[in-house]
């Protein structure tokens, strides 16, 4: 398994990455509409952006592009892993290789945190800072928490 910096050409395979995992794991604990905010938030626009002026990283393993997360500054974003190849650690992998970044220049690492990854944050020594509710175009809500972790020196 490797961890490589995304460039523009890489883009659509982090939207592919991005879009499966949404459309495969969000609807399990969101209603429609927050789904669909979800997907445009994570534009092909959006995603370009970043690579262009962020931290945009590609987990790749025997060939296979299996996961992406992007940092700006000391926060996590667009941290997902394909369905078919969650449970493998490449999502630890991913989240182990952010920190570390974001550790070299800050002293707390802050992330969105959805309801199917909270859980995760938590075990990861996260803390709940903010709760929000989105409503979305069609009226449905989309809850999320902040959560950071303080960086130990």
């Amino acid at each position: 398994m490797e961890i490589i910096y995304a460039s523009l050409q890489d883009a659509e395979t982090i939207e592919r990455i991005t879009y499966d995992t949404i459309n495969y794991v969000y609807p399990r604990y969101y209603p429609k509409g927050a789904v669909d905010f979800f997907i445009a938030h994570h534009s092909s626009e959006n995603i370009r952006n970043d690579i262009l002026s962020s931290g945009v990283f590609l987990c790749k393993d025997n060939g296979k592009y299996v996961g992406t997360v992007t940092i700006k500054k000391n926060e996590i974003l667009r941290l997902f892993v394909l369905p078919d190849c969650q449970g493998n650690g490449y999502g630890r992998a991913l989240l182990d290789h952010a920190e570390e970044l974001i550790s070299l220049k800050f002293d707390k690492i802050l992330i969105d945190a959805s309801l199917s990854a909270k859980s995760i944050y938590i075990k990861r020594g996260y803390k709940e800072t903010e709760y929000h509710i989105i409503e979305t175009d069609n009226g449905d809500r989309l809850c999320y928490d902040v959560m950071e972790k303080q960086v130990c020196f």
